[in-house]
């Protein structure tokens, strides 16, 4: 058996029957029997096939890693190629007949494994024939985004591209688009929007440097100001990311020097540790209720409904506060107000706060150590 009849002899196509010198007749009754699939697993020359020009895919990776990839396909093809015939093609886009040339079936996917094969000499490989996917454009250009929108290798100008391409075939409706792809109208918006960057820009999001979320954050700067050049949203992005990296560096100051100075009482109110000789000292006593207490002749007590009162003084000492600070509307420690202003007033702001001050690490030693405390 040759080398190119193991191709696409992986166990994924068990079940899809290969088709031979059968009839169309034939076939059409042996699929309205049910003895086979819609579709069959075929086996096409590439000199047969062609990619489509509407692939907004463009990395395909080195040639070394195209030549890798193509000696694994020697060995096994584990997923088929899929593709429409040439004149189904052609009925929805008549333009592309100089585009792919003599090619009797255009790529719907699978152009990485098509390439990596070229690379390597393979002269075929398993197809399935499925020209129900291009019954028309906005189906052809949904069923060609699918397999690459959720891909790691898929950058987002990629992604945005095709987006672009899928709106344009739904005659400008983003709202279609986006059930198309499942997504929300936002979804698309955003992604469109990437494509208003200048190219430079455009270049840093494809080749990873820059963040996606950045890269919208730029685009609404552009939409305010339109006389941004590429060099100005660089540096722009660069200034930004340079602020972001001195707060995330100032929140972890301040969440570190919280929970170093502070520790959690059993009633979980926050604490202050005095040392020892502070409670002996003979100017204080402990109260009924356990808080220091100042001698009466020179500073304020507590009064019945522990509420602080004054009682005349002449050494003019600044009035004695307890080991606890309280607010007197809600009764929280001010370092708890203080932790909530650092982190956020909702449970979701003081979660993100605290993911982007701290490591996974770090955050599982504090709650071990807020647990031991509680």
């Amino acid at each position: 058996m040759s080398v190119a009849d193991k191709l696409g002899s992986g166990s994924s196509f068990g079940r899809i029957p290969r088709s031979g010198q059968r009839s169309e007749r034939g076939r059409a009754k042996a699929v309205a029997q049910g003895d086979i699939p819609e579709y069959e697993l075929v086996r096409l020359p590439l000199a047969e096939v062609s990619p489509t020009p509407l692939n907004p895919r463009r990395n395909f990776g080195s040639e070394a890693e195209l030549t890798e990839f193509g000696e694994k396909l020697r060995k096994v093809q584990l997923a088929a190629c899929t593709a429409v015939t040439r004149a189904v093609y052609l009925k929805l886009w008549p333009d592309h007949e100089d585009r792919i040339g003599s090619a009797q079936f255009v790529l719907v996917n699978g152009e990485r494994r098509y390439r990596a094969a070229l690379q390597v000499g393979l002269e075929a490989l398993d197809f399935v024939v499925r020209d129900e996917l291009a019954v028309s454009r906005e189906e052809f250009i949904d069923n060609l985004l699918k397999e690459n929108l959720d891909r790691e290798d898929f950058d987002a100008i990629e992604r945005a591209r095709g987006v672009q391409e899928l709106v344009a075939v739904c005659h400008g409706n983003q709202s279609a688009a986006a059930t198309r792809l499942g997504k929300d109208r936002s979804w698309v918006t955003n992604q469109l929007a990437l494509l208003t960057l200048p190219e430079e820009v455009q270049a840093l999001l494809s080749a990873g440097e820059m963040a996606e979320r950045d890269g919208r954050q730029l685009a609404r700067r552009l939409k305010e100001n339109p006389a941004l050049d590429a060099a100005d949203l660089v540096s722009l992005w660069k200034e930004i990311k340079a602020q972001e990296a001195a707060q995330r560096e100032e929140n972890k100051e301040l969440l570190r020097a919280a929970r170093e100075a502070q520790m959690l009482s059993a009633d979980n109110t926050t604490t202050t540790q005095e040392p020892s000789h502070a409670r002996s000292s003979p100017d204080t006593v402990l109260s009924a209720d356990n808080t220091d207490e100042p001698a009466k002749d020179n500073a304020d007590v507590l009064s019945a409904d522990n509420t602080e009162t004054s009682e005349p003084s002449t050494s003019g000492a600044i009035p004695h506060q307890g080991s606890e600070a309280t607010d007197g509307a809600g009764g929280e420690s001010s370092n708890v107000l203080l932790l909530r202003q650092l982190l956020g007033e909702t449970a979701a702001d003081q979660a993100a706060a605290l993911a982007e001050a701290f490591s996974a690490e770090e955050l599982t030693a504090l709650l071990e150590a807020l647990s031991i405390r509680a």
